[in-house]
């Protein structure tokens, strides 16, 4: 049962939301936070931070998990293309593929991420959140164990079609669930969090894949061949434990029971304990009462989303710096081999590691900042760009032919820059979706963004690089150089698209969501939420902020 459905019994008023009179906890014993329940006093600051620590240790760390290893099986077919290649076990000369094979395999998973990541992100919103996402995790650790039984170009686009269709919805998915625990201005540092694994993914799988290369012909497997294996085994695991974990999405204190009659196929599934009871599932459901807009959709709603003009420069921010940031994890050591031929397999994997920290430690940097003046997004959006502009053309001109380490210096920026703007674009995606459109805002808008957003990762990867014959037979330093600057070309359009969206928020909505798509829904302000804005350091930023939260 979602967070506003309406149920039988008595009713108050709160606002204009209808919110169920909830009986107290029969174990619970009376605490400061019951006596403010009672006497509607709101409860302070310190008491909701507590309740939300309480959620982050449930859910971010389940997150980052799936997320680190859903990550390292989509990205290490790009480590594949170098492992063992001095023994002939690379993924091309083992399948006997051509370079323009392997690209075609690569961008045939965004192909099916594309279509489908939208009805996943839907077709979430009406099932268990819970369930859905492990059913996620599971499916991409078959498809990543049955990578290690490749024979052929047509197993690779085959099993790169699969993944892409059961992995489809993964990103947006994690962004709605946080949604349903968590309000709008609460979202943007979760992402960041679990976001990290991404980095570390890309970073201990390019370490780790040193040491598949040690394991080549071991049992009649090649280096790549352990490393599909090994990863796919561990993620179909934890897929399964998820299924324990993750909790149900949040019901009314004391409708616990007729959600679950309301979901009888969930009788199927192991229970998993709610995050949240006694006072402590009170006061965060009041708080989230304060944001959280009906769940019930129609395809009316949904058109709705579609046509908001805020979604189409978010999408394009989005495909300029995902297309990026896929083109460099599934090229780079394609790219560090063109910089300097002589290095070995286990030398490549080794330097793209440190490309991915360099992203780790911006997200770590920058997001928290983002989030803090959250109303310049765009201001620290545009600045990461820059700086993957500036690597991009020092990977393409610096250095010289007897000293490459000023180009590989380019790849760290490029890898420095990328952090910040994926969790950047999907939190301010959720922030503007979630007041105006409720559940459904979310669920389609951050489908749409991250889903035909990565018609950028299908460029970078089929038409960029290996992909381009013309430009992957350059000799020298003039190698790669046409998919640098075609990538530059991308994340200038991503730096414009914000610019516009930050002009257009500011001038049309005033800075801050209106309440379109919530008729006649008024948002409640408490004592609580006024302490926040000030502990977050808004408050002398203008009457524009104080309105965000009285309208979400």
């Amino acid at each position: 049962m979602s967070l506003l459905q309406p149920s039988d019994g008595p009713t108050k008023t709160l606002g204009q939301e209808n919110i169920q009179e909830q009986p107290r906890d029969s174990n619970s014993h009376d605490t400061p936070n019951e006596d403010n329940l009672e006497s509607g006093e709101e409860p302070d600051v310190a008491q909701i931070e507590r309740i939300y620590r309480k959620i982050d240790r449930r859910i971010i760390p389940a997150f980052w998990v799936l997320y680190f290893l859903c990550s390292a099986i989509r990205s290490n077919v790009g480590l594949a293309q170098t492992m063992n290649s001095e023994s002939g076990h690379d993924l091309g000369s083992v399948l006997n593929l051509t370079p323009h094979q392997i690209s075609t395999g690569l961008a045939l998973f965004y192909v099916c991420y594309v279509v489908f990541d939208l009805p996943s992100n839907l077709i979430m919103t009406k099932l268990s959140p819970r369930v859905w996402m492990s059913r996620i995790v599971i499916g991409v650790g078959i498809i990543g164990s049955c990578m290690a039984a490749m024979k052929a170009a047509w197993s690779l686009y085959l099993l790169r079609l699969l993944l892409g269709v059961v992995i489809a919805g993964m990103w947006p998915g994690m962004a709605y669930y946080l949604t349903l625990f968590y309000p709008p201005s609460r979202i943007g540092k979760r992402i960041g969090q679990y976001y990290t694994a991404a980095q570390l993914s890309a970073a201990v799988v390019g370490l780790v894949s040193a040491g598949f290369q040690k394991m080549d012909g071991e049992r009649g497997l090649v280096g790549f061949q352990w490393m599909f294996l090994v990863y796919g085994v561990i993620t179909v695991a934890v897929g399964f434990g998820l299924l324990f974990w993750l909790p149900e999405r949040p019901t009314p204190p004391g409708q616990e029971e007729s959600a679950t009659e309301r979901s009888k196929w969930l009788r199927w599934f192991p229970k998993s304990p709610p995050v949240l009871t006694g006072v402590d599932a009170e006061i965060h459901y009041r708080d989230l009462t304060r944001v959280y807009k009906r769940p019930r959709w129609t395809l009316r709603h949904l058109l709705l989303v579609l046509l908001d003009w805020r979604l189409w420069p978010l999408l394009l921010m989005y495909f300029g710096v995902v297309g990026v940031g896929i083109g460099v994890q599934n090229y780079a050591t394609v790219i560090i081999q063109s910089i300097n031929p002589s290095l070995s397999g286990i030398n490549l994997s080794l330097l793209s590691a440190p490309i991915w920290i360099m992203d780790l430690i911006a997200i770590l940097l920058v997001t928290p900042l983002s989030d803090r003046f959250h109303h310049h997004r765009a201001i620290f959006f545009s600045l990461s760009v820059c700086l993957q502009i500036l690597g991009l053309l020092l990977t393409t001109y610096a250095g010289t032919p007897t000293n490459s380490w000023p180009r590989y210096g380019g790849l760290l920026i490029v890898g420095f820059g990328l952090g910040p703007t994926v969790p950047i674009t999907m939190t301010w995606t959720t922030e503007l979706f979630q007041p105006r459109h409720g559940e459904v805002g979310v669920a389609a808008a951050s489908a749409v963004v991250s889903g035909w957003g990565n018609l950028g990762s299908i460029m970078t990867t089929y038409a960029l690089y290996e992909g381009w014959s013309a430009d992957a037979e350059a000799e020298g330093r003039e190698k790669y150089r046409k998919s640098n600057l075609v990538m530059v070309g991308i994340l200038g359009m991503s730096i414009l698209s914000s610019l516009v969206m930050y002009t257009l928020v500011r001038v049309v909505d005033g800075g801050g969501p209106k309440g379109e798509g919530v008729e006649g829904e008024e948002a409640i302000v408490d004592g609580a939420a006024r302490r926040e804005v000030k502990q977050r350091g808004f408050d002398g930023l203008g009457d524009g902020v104080l309105k965000i939260f009285r309208r979400s």
